[in-house]
Order: structure tokens, then C-alpha cells, then sequence
């Protein structure tokens, strides 16, 4: 169920009630593709930092250690030890990103797996399949991700598709939920808009999709290669197609200015590697810009990443320690500044929220966006 608390201009502050818990939006969902946060995050340090809800992705599970090795183990909140909510993307990213290992047909997608070269199938029947054997929150329908500057006779057909598509997973979905034994019964479906940057396109998507009455709907192929204003431009259009009365999630997306610009277009759920790739990579986040922490005017500092950030690395270890362990290529370093990073973005979040239940979400905006585009280091 989906309840909108405070609305202040178009950006809404919501509660989404799921099995799992309550998620308070707008909510960043933290990355773990394969059941994991890369930079050796554990599920407990996400309760520590704020974490709110995880992601999964559906084909990297399926490839290994499989969806039905994940199901005898009692799905994937068992396995993976987390009891909030999560949400599985379908393996439909995967059509795009794997655009060398796969072949599309109305049936689905043919796949040569990216770990071993082995032929796998999968339609949208299979992709329910496999989301059900994890048993997340919520599963997303599957789709085509066409690339953002395709011919638009080609994303015409895509998108077509990827209706059609999503209708099928609907009503497997339904079956599936129905049977017993059934990991998660009251999993549900998110349909993702697409569209590539053809604003009629994604605008005539969205009316047929939101007949579908689903539990929430995705903006999807945004963020693979256009620019933040065609972005932008394109959530102006299409967002207020979308239901009002149930969630809107951005996917794939993005950057702190990214998530401040989509929140004050009605977006409540985001998802993004950046936070722990970037923190891997020793870019850390603050309100003030991005730092490199391999710079070496950070050698002596012993001041915290961000001052007054309250997150494990913060509370507890200097610029000068977090450097010398990453140029040392100790894990810890990447640990600490993917630590840090999620923190940032789940209390940006925490932040958000706040901004638009006292009504000055705009006030908010600029003063972040000012203070962080001043900053970069």
C-alpha cells in the first residue's frame, strides 16, 4: 500500500507498506547485485547505516548461485540474512548491457552467460519464475531497455514488446503467488515505462501501462547515455502519466543532483551503483562535493571525510588513514568509503524527506545544489 504524506510541488513523501516492512520515500535502494554490497558491506552494516531497502538483479542470480538454490535455502531474505524489504530487477538491463550474448524474440531473450558462455532463455514467464524462487518485495516486469539514442522505429517495436511482455508477467506473476509453497505470496510487480527519449512514445507507453493496475511503476533506459537535461525532460513529460496513487521509481539513477532534480519531478524510489563503485574506487561523497582520497593533499589530514557525519568510516578513521589504506590496497579502505558513501545517500534521503514534510523542498534543492556543484575536490 502506498500512502503520500506531504506533497510539496510535485515531489511527495510517501509510505510504501510491503511484507517486509515500510519503506518511508523518497528512498535511495542500496546495490547488491549478487546478493552482496561490493566492498565487503555485510547486511548487518546496512541496518547500521540507514538502509531502508536492497536490491538484487535477477539474471546475475539466476546465473549463480541460481534462483533454485536460493529457494531451498529459504529465498533470498533468508539467505542473505536481510528481513526488510527487496527489490529484484528482472534480468531486462541485462538485454542492454549484454548486447553482445543475446538475441530478442517475442518469446524472450536468448543469453549466452557472461560467466561461463552456457545458453540461457529468458522471457517473461521465466524472469517471474526466477523472482518468485528469490521471493523479494517487489519484482520488476521484463523488459527491454532499448538504448537511449536508437532509431525510433526500433524503440516503436521495442516498446510494443515490452507491453506485451508485461502482461504476460502479470498474469504468471498471479499464478505464481496463488500456488503453495510459494516463498513470497504477496510479492509484487513493478512495470517499467520505456521509450528511449521519444516523449510520445514513453507518454502512450505510460497510459497503457498504468491500465495494468500494478503495485508501482519504473521509468527505465534513462541514465544510458542521454543527457541529465533530455533526462530531465523526459520525467517532466511522463511522470505525470504515471498513477499518482502508487509509487514511481527511476532506475538506475544516479548522481546526489541526479536524485535531487527527479525528487522535484515525483520520483520516490532510486537505485544506483555509483555510491559503492565510486567508494571502491576512493571517491567519497560530501555536502560540499565529491573528494578523491588518493589525492595526495590528503597524506596528513586527519580531519573525518565529512565533518559531522556520523557513518562507521567518519566516526572513527581520518582522510589520511582511509588513503594510506587504499593506496596500501588494504580491503578496509574500500569498506570504509563504501560505507561512507551509502551513508551519505541513505541520509540524503532521510534529508529529502524532511525538506518536503516542512515544505521547502525548493530552499533544500538549491542549497544542496549550490553547495555540492561549488565543491567538487
Amino acid at each position: 500500500m502506498y500512502k503520500i504524506l506531504k506533497t510539496d510541488g510535485r515531489a511527495k513523501r510517501a509510505e510504501f507498506t510491503t511484507v517486509h516492512g515500510t519503506v518511508q520515500t523518497p528512498v535511495f535502494m542500496n546495490v547488491g547485485t549478487v546478493a552482496a554490497i561490493k566492498g565487503a558491506v555485510a547486511t548487518t552494516d546496512l541496518k547500521e547505516i540507514g538502509t531502508q531497502i536492497e536490491l538484487s538483479n535477477t539474471y546475475h542470480l539466476h546465473v549463480r548461485p541460481g534462483d533454485k538454490v536460493v529457494r531451498k535455502l529459504g529465498g533470498l531474505h533468508k539467505f542473505m540474512n536481510w528481513d526488510r524489504p527487496i527489490l529484484t530487477d528482472s534480468g531486462g538491463f541485462q538485454v542492454f548491457s549484454l548486447a553482445s550474448l543475446r538475441k530478442i524474440k517475442e518469446e524472450g531473450v536468448y543469453f549466452q552467460s557472461h560467466i561461463d558462455g552456457r545458453k540461457i532463455f529468458m522471457g517473461p514467464e521465466q524472469s517471474m519464475q526466477i523472482q518468485s524462487n528469490l521471493g523479494s518485495t517487489i519484482a520488476m516486469a521484463f523488459d527491454e531497455c532499448p538504448s537511449s539514442v536508437a532509431d525510433r522505429d526500433y524503440v516503436q517495436r521495442s516498446v510494443e514488446r515490452t507491453t506485451r511482455w508485461l502482461a504476460r508477467c502479470k498474469t504468471e506473476m498471479a499464478r505464481l503467488n496463488a500456488l503453495e509453497g510459494t516463498v513470497n505470496p504477496h510479492q509484487m510487480l513493478f512495470g517499467i515505462n520505456q521509450g528511449a527519449i521519444y516523449k510520445d512514445i514513453r507518454i502512450e507507453h505510460a497510459k497503457q501501462i498504468r491500465e495494468m493496475d500494478l503495485d508501482g511503476y519504473a521509468v527505465g533506459g534513462l541514465a544510458v547515455g542521454e543527457t541529465h537535461e533530455q533526462m530531465y525532460y523526459i520525467l517532466d513529460e511522463v511522470v505525470p502519466y504515471l498513477p499518482k496513487e502508487k509509487p514511481v521509481y527511476l532506475m538506475g539513477v544516479g548522481t546526489p543532483l541526479n536524485i535531487l532534480e527527479a525528487v522535484d519531478r515525483g520520483v520516490d524510489f532510486f537505485d544506483c551503483v555509483y555510491p559503492s563503485r565510486n567508494g571502491r574506487h576512493g571517491h567519497v561523497y560530501t555536502k560540499d562535493g565529491k573528494l578523491n582520497l588518493f589525492n595526495a593533499k590528503y597524506e596528513l589530514d586527519d580531519h573525518p571525510i565529512e565533518e559531522g557525519c556520523q557513518c562507521p568510516a567518519c566516526r572513527n578513521y581520518s582522510r589520511a588513514y582511509i588513503r594510506h589504506l587504499l593506496k596500501a590496497k588494504e580491503m578496509l579502505g574500500m569498506r570504509l568509503c563504501v560505507l561512507h558513501n551509502l551513508y551519505f545517500y541513505n541520509h540524503l534521503m532521510e534529508d529529502i524527506r524532511g525538506a518536503i514534510e516542512e515544505g521547502n523542498y525548493q530552499t533544500f534543492k538549491k542549497e544542496r545544489v549550490d553547495r555540492y556543484t561549488q565543491g567538487q575536490a
